[in-house]
């Protein structure tokens, strides 16, 4: 798969501007709703913050990482302006740390802080998938076999990044066949710092077919609207992921 990449960055890093697949189009998405820009016309602020924030998520930056604001500038031919802006933001959704007399960097998630973080989200998904049963039309139900086709297709092609993207809508689709406006307002605060998190469960080896596997299992059990079902494959889905980050020996530490 081709993608380009821009100029190099601080310590040498250079940026990828993206793949041209699902993956892409659903990353743009998701970042420019995190960020809150889902309809405005990008910036060269937006530009930058979602080149770094896809940089952490997909686990080429890592924790500790710094990042140059002269060299930002010069790979996205902008005044430092945009970068400071785009280092806000970054820093505002968990992304960045930025302190006094030190260049911004990636911020750390302790492993403890991971395991707090993964079982609200496996109690949260669980009320979402109780959700889903009470709540979906059959169109909502063919939506959500439409996003396990792509990510049975992704893990066919061996795809980590596009498999992630799809798996981050087919649970974003979730919560919005959930109708819970205040259940969707939680989930997205924890979010962005989950996303690299996901990425990371989702990149280890052998995790693909059975993490499309468990997602077909639950689609089933929406489909014959057995609720407690739903809820406990979905919190073992969260689990299963934070197993995952456990055995890569994350410690959310610079290496």
């Amino acid at each position: 798969m081709t993608s380009r990449t821009a100029p190099p960055t601080a310590e040498g890093h250079r940026f990828t501007t993206g793949h041209a697949s699902i993956g892409e189009t659903v990353r743009q998405l998701e970042l420019s709703r995190t960020f809150g820009r889902g309809g405005a016309t990008p910036s060269i602020a937006d530009d930058i913050a979602l080149a770094v924030a896809t940089e952490i998520i997909e686990g080429r930056l890592s924790p500790g990482d710094d990042l140059n604001s002269v060299e930002l500038a010069r790979s996205f031919d902008s005044s430092r302006t945009p970068v400071r802006e785009a280092l806000l933001v970054l820093e505002r959704e968990g992304f960045v740390e930025i302190t006094a007399r030190r260049r911004p960097r990636v911020a750390r998630l302790l492993l403890r802080e991971v395991r707090e973080l993964y079982n609200l989200r496996a109690e949260l998904y669980a009320l979402v998938s109780r959700a889903v049963v009470r709540e979906a039309s059959q169109a909502d139900l063919e939506t959500l076999r439409g996003h396990q086709r792509g990510l049975d297709a992704a893990v066919a092609d061996d795809d980590v990044d596009r498999y992630f993207w799809i798996n981050v809508q087919f649970r974003n689709t979730e919560a919005a066949i959930a109708r819970d406006a205040t259940l969707r307002r939680v989930l997205d605060s924890l979010g962005a710092r989950a996303l690299q998190l996901r990425h990371l469960s989702l990149s280890q080896p052998g995790r693909l077919d059975p993490s499309a596997q468990d997602h077909a299992r639950l689609l089933r059990a929406y489909e014959d609207r057995d609720a407690e079902l739903a809820a406990a494959l979905t919190q073992s889905l969260v689990r299963a992921g934070l197993a995952a980050i456990e055995r890569s020996g994350w410690t959310g530490e610079a290496p």
